[in-house]
C-alpha cells in the first residue's frame, strides 16, 4: 500500500477537523434556531469549515514529507498549527469586521495553553491513528 502517500496523509489529517466542524454546526444551528441565541456567527463560519480542513490535511501531508529530516512527534508538529490558524483567524475578523466579546480576551491566557495541549492531544492519537490506518506512520 505505497501508492499515494500523500493522498492519503491528506485525508487521514482532514477527518478531525471535518467531524469537529459538523458538531460544531450543529450546535450552532441549533442554539440558534431553536434557543433563538443572537450570535451572529455566520458571518465567519464558512473560514473554518473550508480553511482549517484543508490546513489540516496540509499539515500532516509536510509532516511525511519532513518526518525523515526534522525528528519531532507528530503530536509536537500538530501543535505548532494553532501559530499557523491563531493568525488567520485574527485577520479574518478584521476583515469582517467581527467583533470579539471583550471577555473572551481575559480567557486568552486560560484557553492558548489549553488548545496548544488540545492540539497535541488530537494530533498525537487521534491523526497518529489514523495514519497508521492507512499505513503511513
Amino acid at each position: 500500500m505505497n501508492q499515494h502517500p500523500y493522498l492519503r496523509a491528506y485525508m487521514a489529517g482532514i477527518v478531525v477537523p471535518t467531524i469537529l466542524l459538523l458538531l460544531g454546526a450543529t450546535a450552532f444551528t441549533i442554539a440558534r434556531y431553536v434557543y433563538d441565541v443572537p450570535i451572529p456567527l455566520e458571518r465567519v463560519i464558512v473560514f473554518p469549515m473550508a480553511i482549517v480542513p484543508n490546513i489540516w490535511g496540509l499539515w500532516n501531508i509536510l509532516f511525511l514529507a519532513w518526518r525523515s529530516r526534522l525528528k519531532i512527534s507528530i503530536g509536537v508538529h500538530g501543535a505548532l498549527l494553532p501559530f499557523l490558524l491563531a493568525p488567520l483567524g485574527i485577520v479574518l475578523t478584521g476583515l469582517l469586521n467581527f467583533s470579539v466579546p471583550g471577555f473572551a480576551t481575559h480567557f486568552l491566557p486560560i484557553a492558548a495553553p489549553l488548545g496548544l495541549i488540545a492540539y497535541y492531544l488530537a494530533w498525537k492519537y487521534i491523526v497518529g491513528f489514523l495514519n497508521r490506518v492507512v499505513a503511513i506512520a
